[in-house]
């Protein structure tokens, strides 16, 4: 039988500075993986985390 589907939902995050900037540390865009619940968050997450290749913390927002 097939799972029901639930509230929670995995959504991967990006960084937003990736994408523009040339002055990185080294090639590619940091990607971060996590679970939100759809019924209290139906907006897209927009979270501070440490991104490797900018070499600080910068702004990841959920992907599509």
């Amino acid at each position: 039988m097939a799972k029901q589907k639930g509230s929670r939902i995995i959504i991967h995050l990006e960084c937003t500075t990736c994408r523009t900037n040339t002055n990185k540390r080294s090639e590619g865009v940091s990607r971060y993986t996590t679970i939100k619940n759809r019924r209290n968050t139906p907006a897209r997450l927009e979270i501070k985390k440490f991104c490797p290749y900018c070499n600080s913390h910068t702004i990841h927002k959920e992907t599509k």
